[in-house]
């Protein structure tokens, strides 16, 4: 965790109860966004997101597995996340902290409640055969606004991910790694973060900010700008002017953000 000293958040929060931000930023302004795909060569699809020094890399692997018992019909997600050493002094080696299992959470919960991906197309063979898709996540930078960035690249990713030719020989499944196909979305998502300071919420904060903050809310917002997931965090309330103000910016910023992944 990053210690501010008292006299720095007194500071930061002045500016910000005035409509500042030590950065020059307004307070719903993002900072410079820049998205890179097809970094990785080995994986089925890849994307490097950038939001200010905040830096993701997503990489989509697919392999032919089983469904499980409950769903039959349906392909498989999973999504994991890992916080590198290097990219901030308070990330420490070893099996996923409490942080990168939340930001699993929130990243795979936007594409499923987004509904971006038809699961039922993944099913090659009903209860024996689907295609899963591991989506993982490197944070090699950390700057603040760890969501909005992994979402980025995740979609991202998946937008350039392509899936082999599979034929069935009974239930074997047979691929054709020469021949491949788009992966097929219906849909698009974003993530806005929010945090209070004062009584102001603050879009896209900065390390400095997220210390600082009452309260963080990330809402997650379709291309049709429909509202599929939202996460609070930190340890105070906010108030209903609050979540209303932040999920009218997110709603507004959408745009923004898929315009970036359609560049």
């Amino acid at each position: 965790m990053n210690i501010i000293p008292e006299i720095t958040k007194k500071s930061i929060t002045e500016i910000v109860n005035n409509g500042d931000r030590v950065d020059g930023r307004t307070l719903d302004q993002y900072r410079n966004i820049k998205i890179e795909t097809n970094v990785i060569s080995k994986a089925e699809g890849s994307a490097r997101a950038k939001i200010g020094y905040t830096q993701v890399i997503a990489g989509i692997k697919i392999s032919i597995g089983e469904p499980f018992p409950d769903t039959p019909n349906l392909g498989v997600l999973m999504t994991n996340a890992e916080v590198l050493p290097m990219a901030d002094p308070s990330f420490e080696p070893g099996p996923p902290n409490e942080d990168s299992v939340e930001l699993a959470r929130v990243v795979d919960r936007a594409i499923r409640e987004s509904e971006m991906i038809d699961l039922e197309k993944l099913c090659i063979k009903k209860g024996k055969k689907v295609w899963m898709i591991f989506i993982d996540l490197h944070i090699i930078d950390y700057d603040g606004n760890l969501f909005d960035t992994a979402v980025l690249a995740t979609i991202s990713a998946l937008l350039n991910t392509k899936i082999p030719k599979v034929t069935l020989n009974d239930d074997e499944a047979i691929i054709d790694a020469e021949i491949k196909e788009e992966l097929i979305l219906k849909n698009k998502v974003v993530m806005s973060t929010f945090v209070k300071i004062g009584d102001k919420m603050v879009l896209d904060p900065s390390l400095e900010e997220e210390a600082i903050s009452d309260g963080r809310l990330s809402i997650g917002v379709t291309e049709s700008g429909q509202i599929c997931a939202m996460q609070k965090g930190g340890d105070k309330a906010l108030l209903k002017e609050n979540i209303l103000k932040a999920v009218s910016i997110a709603i507004s910023k959408s745009k923004e953000l898929i315009k970036k992944i359609n560049t």
